[in-house]
């Protein structure tokens, strides 16, 4: 039912959160020797969670991939804390518009619940 009230937004804000705390582990380990940055391509996780019966834990697994950076870490880094930072804000601004988007649905249906 959530599916039919909200339609890819609901999927979407779950896939962007997930996507939140990926990005936020690749800039909390910028220093960590060996630590291989990753990233959710937000498109194919989408697509995939729209098929039907797809979970949205599965579509997350099969887009996420690796990240390759423009230039080698001698300690085998892969993590470029600029690249990183303005992934994660493009992606916290995306977050914050389905966001507001949900909650303007959500007042609809709560004013139209009440006969306003």
């Amino acid at each position: 039912m959530a599916d039919d009230l909200f339609g890819v937004h609901g999927k979407a804000l779950a896939l962007r959160s997930q996507r939140l705390g990926l990005l936020a582990s690749n800039i909390a380990n910028a220093s960590t020797p060996g630590f291989k940055a990753r990233d959710i391509d937000f498109a194919a996780a989408l697509s995939a969670a729209e098929a039907p019966g797809a979970s949205t834990a599965a579509a997350i697994q099969s887009a996420t991939k690796y990240r390759v950076p423009l230039q080698a870490s001698l300690d085998g880094n892969t993590v470029e804390l600029n690249t990183e930072q303005t992934k994660f804000a493009e992606n916290a601004i995306a977050y914050q518009t389905t966001l507001s988007f949900l909650n303007g649905r959500i007042e609809t249906l709560k004013r139209a619940l009440k006969g306003e």
